[in-house]
């Protein structure tokens, strides 16, 4: 039957399959390698929004470098997905559609660039007007090619002082905020921030952003947690007050169905979920389950190293690569209704045990689709 199927309705039915499965077609015969090829990217990533997103769990530089460990949950299998191509480990900071926003690990000062781990393409993006070392990031996106980054304080440093760690000589809070945007690909300084949010975000946020109705927020990493948000539109800044700020162990925004949720849990109790409501108030609307959560904490019953990473549909709470995952998901075919799963962490592949490396989380839809944007190493 196979034989018989013209080259354009094979080519429809390859988009709909996952990249494993397709790579494994590409590897059948010459043909079914070209038809894997003859696919645009656009109409690729359409198809695809329709599987879940694979879990990257990149592999904290510092301790073992240059891999990432990739999750299908289709098929409940992980892979080992080499770096290799890149010229240094890299810290992962946020997913653009298919691609994977990055700073390389080995500069002292910011520089951006993106990647598609799958196709082994990179491109690195042009300098920020200002130097900086340990700024916020915000992204917001409508398509891999269609984009905009934004980067917030962080150390300033004189080109003398810049090849330091960046609070040598000459190095102060950068008040400041730049944007890249992806059409015109080069960055403009767009205002002037407070200057406590310039340290706030220089010290305690960990580049974990969430964009929702004109707004870009980030969450500080310390304890009192509390929330910066900056109006794209009017330039202005606020501050949002988190429940229990000074109680929780751990905290993280995620966006889901167009509400700002965070998500934060307290010593061997439960954690909770909250949505920002009218006049910036939280309403509490879900707690983990008790046996899951006792199970995801261990004997001591701390929140405490837990990260997150989400998409619109999807909560994932993890630790390490061998730590099991707790997901909040959307049930299919019921939009109102979420569902708590477990998902086991990577201890074998192919047979072959996995360390428990400590791991930056990454959800997005993998493309084997070369990227015009992207240049090849």
């Amino acid at each position: 039957m196979w034989n018989h199927l013209s080259f354009d309705l094979l080519a429809k039915i390859f988009t709909f399959l996952p990249p494993d499965s397709l790579a494994c077609a590409a590897s059948a015969c010459k043909d079914w390698h070209r038809c894997t090829k003859s696919y645009s990217s656009s109409s690729h990533l359409i198809e695809t929004r329709f599987n879940p997103p694979w879990f990257l769990g990149m592999i904290t530089p510092k301790n073992y470098g240059h891999c990432c460990y990739a999750y299908n949950s289709v098929c409940n299998r992980w892979y080992l997905l080499p770096l290799d191509f890149l010229l240094h480990p890299i810290h992962p900071i946020a997913p653009i559609g298919s691609l994977i926003l990055y700073r390389p690990a080995n500069s002292p000062v910011l520089q951006l660039a993106i990647c598609n781990p799958f196709t082994k393409q990179c491109k690195s993006l042009p300098p920020l007007n200002t130097l900086r070392t340990t700024p916020a990031v915000g992204v917001i996106e409508a398509s891999s090619s269609n984009f905009r980054i934004f980067v917030a304080g962080g150390m300033s440093a004189s080109s003398k002082g810049s090849s330091g760690s960046g609070g040598g000589g000459g190095a102060s809070y950068e008040p400041t905020l730049e944007m890249y945007d992806s059409n015109v690909e080069k960055w403009q300084t767009i205002g002037l921030m407070p200057n406590i949010f310039a340290v706030r975000l220089t010290v305690w946020t960990p580049n974990d952003s969430v964009y929702l109705m004109g707004i870009l927020y980030w969450i500080t990493s310390a304890r009192a947690y509390s929330i910066m948000g900056f109006n794209i539109n009017s330039g202005l800044w606020k501050e949002v007050n988190v429940p229990m700020a000074d109680r929780l162990e751990f905290a993280a925004l995620v966006r889901r169905k167009e509400q700002l949720t965070l998500i934060g849990g307290k010593s061997r109790e439960e954690a909770c979920i909250w949505e920002l409501g009218l006049g910036d108030v939280w309403n509490l609307i879900e707690r983990v389950p008790v046996e899951l959560g006792k199970k995801f904490t261990g004997s001591r019953g701390s929140w405490y190293s837990t990260k997150c990473v989400w998409t619109d549909k999807a909560v994932y709470l993890y630790k390490d690569l061998g730590s099991k995952m707790l997901v909040w998901m959307g049930v299919e075919g019921n939009a109102s209704k979420w569902e708590w799963f477990w998902v086991e962490g990577c201890y074998s592949i192919k047979g072959q045990q996995v360390p428990n490396f400590p791991i930056k989380g990454v959800l997005l839809h993998p493309n084997l689709a070369p990227s015009s944007i992207l240049t090849s190493v």
